[in-house]
């Protein structure tokens, strides 16, 4: 049985790691739960968190009904993640800006270490796994080249974008940021946190409300997604879990043209802010690339992204002993 400390502090610790990892598009929060040895607790606790809470409370009092649903774990994991995400979105952001290849590098190195750990996890190659890990490479790859066909600052498309998005919290291997940078939301959805919490320490009600507006739209999507594909995804898991693996091992190999570093620019657009910003891209050799490409930090950025998965897997593999 678990105590206050230093159990729930650990798992805020994890929770922290996991949000950083769905503010960044390379690597998952779920990789990150599922290498921390918390995956199982998690897909089980959403499982449990239904409407059926209130009837309990008002039938056996709320200490029964919160032990049903792991409330103290699931607090402490969404404590971390929060914190994570509302102080790691403004680093990330400015590093895009200022120093997109080194940042992209690193994220690149990420996703080649979470090809080899959520690979390994294959336990047997057969004609389907095969076939789901090419159908998951071409798929992502042709997401990656496909042209957005919404505006990414709409309502509908804020809370499409948290329906699809949230899948990425609760599987290994496919990143919640990197989902929105598909979808084109992702600098939206990250400047609406910056924006929010600019608002909580100016005291700015009028981008208070907005903001709220925004993410409360991109929260439902994110909660109803989450309850839908939940059980469907633990049913995956538990009867088709070679097939599940390799689609998503062919997903994150398809998705390494969009973190690669180096790239042209084809088109722009105006976002929200009146800013002009990249909307097609084309990924390109180094030598190519106009200006300097910083090749030999690029690429020990990516050798540091990969051996930071490994080095995470290693001590959640401690901790989960």
């Amino acid at each position: 049985m678990r105590k206050i400390f230093p159990d729930y502090f650990l798992i805020t610790l994890k929770g922290l790691a996991m949000g950083a990892a769905d503010v960044v598009p390379g690597v998952s929060g779920g990789t990150i739960a599922f290498i921390s040895g918390i995956y199982q607790e998690l897909i089980d606790t959403i499982n449990k968190v239904d409407f059926t809470f209130f009837p309990s409370w008002k039938k056996n009092g709320f200490k029964i009904a919160w032990q049903q649903i792991n409330g103290s774990f699931l607090l402490a994991l969404l404590s971390g993640i929060f914190i994570s995400i509302l102080t790691f979105s403004k680093i990330i952001t400015h590093l895009l800006v200022t120093q997109p290849i080194l940042v992209w590098s690193f994220f690149f190195g990420l996703v080649i270490a979470s090809i080899f750990f959520v690979g390994k996890q294959i336990d047997k190659f057969s004609i389907g796994s095969i076939s789901f890990f090419i159908l998951g490479t071409v798929l992502s790859y042709y997401i990656t080249i496909a042209e957005p066909v919404a505006s990414p600052d709409s309502y509908p498309y804020l809370f499409l974008s948290g329906f699809i998005a949230i899948i990425a919290m609760i599987l290994p291997g496919i990143s919640g940021a990197f989902i929105l940078v598909l979808m084109g939301s992702y600098s939206v959805v990250i400047g609406t946190i910056n924006i929010f919490r600019e608002a909580l320490l100016t005291f700015n009600i009028e981008l208070l409300v907005q903001s709220i507006l925004k993410l409360g739209t991109f929260a439902i999507g994110a909660i109803l997604g989450l309850k839908l594909f939940s059980k469907v995804l633990h049913w995956m898991f538990d009867h088709h879990r070679n097939t599940t693996m390799a689609l998503l091992t062919g997903f994150m190999l398809g998705s390494l043209n969009k973190v690669w570093p180096w790239k042209k620019v084809l088109s722009n657009r105006i976002d929200s802010h009146g800013n002009e910003v990249a909307f097609m891209e084309k990924s390109i050799l180094p030598q190519n690339f106009e200006g300097d490409n910083l090749l030999l930090i690029a690429i020990l950025l990516m050798i540091a992204g990969f051996l930071t998965i490994f080095i995470v897997e290693k001590v959640g593999a401690k901790f989960s002993k």
